[in-house]
């Protein structure tokens, strides 16, 4: 059963499971792909973890990032419903289509402001494009490598720029990201190594943990905190996976894991 009450904090990150991720920032509660349906089948997928902490602890939410909509360990029955009312919903255009209000579709590299509850003006979110399969994947008539997926970079005067990479598996695409946005202080990295048998010949969905590590490095962000490891049987690599690799490549100091439900801090 779900824990109750998550207080808010002044900055901070904690992942409650799967994807699903609170962001307490400049005094706004931002949830990232909801996903609160009790484990069990989802179409081809299995759900075998539900979340620590479910819909109504979380509490009254100010925004929601969804990456996709059209995949269930993204976006759930519950977690649809948590999203849809909500004040606001960032995602993109297609899902914004989809989902309807209060949706509001961001093309890459498009922004949207969020009026802060600290007093101190706007956070900005700009859209970031993802790669949801291998580079090379067949990619549908929207161009999109599986489906149109959207990571999201969360940023405002005094506080530390974030990044919410979705669900990508490709590293030219966080290069790109952080090209254009080169003061990235925390990176929120769906990893897992999702495989799916019968898409792409079973080659990762999302980054692996050696990726992932990689990422960290191009990004240089000073804390990653992952996500999207866990809960569902088409993950290949866990936890212990993404301590090994951020240990071998000397990065161990960046990674903050610990137990869903527990609060990161991200300083200010």
């Amino acid at each position: 059963m779900a824990k109750t009450g998550l207080p808010r904090q002044e900055c901070a990150v904690t992942v409650l499971g799967g994807p699903t991720a609170v962001i307490d920032l400049a005094g706004l509660r931002i949830v990232s792909d909801p996903t609160f349906d009790a484990p069990g089948p989802q179409g081809y997928l299995t759900k075998t973890i539900g979340p620590v902490f479910d819909e109504q602890s979380v509490g009254p939410v100010d925004l929601v990032l969804v990456s996709h909509d059209l995949h269930p360990d993204n976006l759930d029955g519950r977690g649809r419903a948590f999203a849809t009312s909500a004040p606001l919903l960032l995602t993109g255009p297609l899902a914004a289509a989809r989902l309807g209000a209060p949706a509001v579709g961001l093309a890459p590299w498009t922004t949207h402001t969020v009026r802060r509850r600290d007093g101190e003006g706007d956070l900005t979110v700009l859209a970031v494009p993802a790669v949801h399969g291998p580079e090379d994947g067949e990619r549908d008539a929207d161009g999109n490598v599986n489906c149109e997926v959207t990571g999201f970079v969360l940023s405002g005067e005094g506080l530390p720029t974030l990044y919410v990479s979705g669900d990508n598996a490709s590293i030219r695409t966080v290069a790109e990201v952080s090209r254009r946005v080169p003061d990235i202080g925390v990176a929120l990295l769906h990893a897992g190594a999702a495989r799916v048998p019968a898409k792409f010949e079973g080659r990762p969905l999302s980054m692996d943990s050696g990726r992932t590590a990689a990422a960290a490095t191009v990004l240089g962000a000073d804390i990653v905190v992952p996500a999207h490891y866990d809960g569902w049987t088409h993950f290949s690599e866990g936890r212990a996976e993404l301590e090994l690799a951020f240990h071998e490549a000397g990065l161990s100091s960046l990674l903050h894991a610990p137990a869903h439900g527990s609060w990161v801090r991200l300083g200010s």
